[in-house]
């Protein structure tokens, strides 16, 4: 490859593929640029560091976890938040299984990239935030604060979409748990109180 066409993309790219092969135990920027056929100079002037080569790929990563929820239609409150966190519950899920080495690896890339999944954390919040005051505003759920309601709803359905809870999730009552805890969620948050 031509060191000086290498994007950030590409590096990105075969950066994954390193750390599926490799793990990020063992992955190094060296392998990567060797997957690339350049100098790890080459790789080092898209990205300053080891440490930022992987929270880049953290970033990425949760990106693409994103990008299902923006498609969740508009609607009524209570209905736009059960799809929506049914979304994020079976997107990180089904990369879970799907992938359970690649999704492992960015487990442990995640717990190095802690201004990313911060960043991630306050993304959910935020959404989740805005679902939560249209129902308010449109009468269908009663909370004082929309925000604290949200991060509440989120630690609330963390079991079923934190990666810290992955071995769960191949139970095979992980779906109905699910729904029991969004069915609570949405009575308390509609219940005037």
């Amino acid at each position: 490859m031509n060191a000086e066409a290498l994007t950030r993309d590409q590096i990105l790219l075969a950066a994954e593929d390193v750390l599926r092969r490799y793990g990020p135990a063992k992955a190094t920027v060296v392998d990567v640029a060797r997957a690339l056929g350049v100098s790890h100079g080459s790789v080092y002037r898209h990205f300053a560091s080891k440490a930022a080569l992987r929270e880049a790929v953290t970033a990425r990563w949760l990106v693409r976890v994103h990008a299902p929820l923006a498609e969740v239609p508009p609607g009524p409150a209570p209905q736009r938040l059960r799809a929506w966190l049914t979304v994020l519950a079976h997107e990180k899920r089904s990369r879970a299984l799907a992938d359970p080495e690649l999704f492992a690896t960015y487990v442990a890339l995640a717990r190095e990239s802690s201004a990313t999944v911060t960043a991630h954390v306050t993304w959910l919040v935020d959404e989740l935030t805005t679902i939560i005051s249209a129902g308010v505003a449109a009468g269908a759920f009663h909370v004082r604060d929309a925000a604290v309601a949200a991060r509440a709803v989120l630690d609330a359905t963390s079991p079923f979409h934190n990666p810290a809870h992955v071995a769960a999730w191949s139970r095979p009552t992980i779906e109905d748990e699910f729904q029991a805890v969004l069915d609570l969620i949405l009575r308390g948050l509609s219940t005037p109180g």
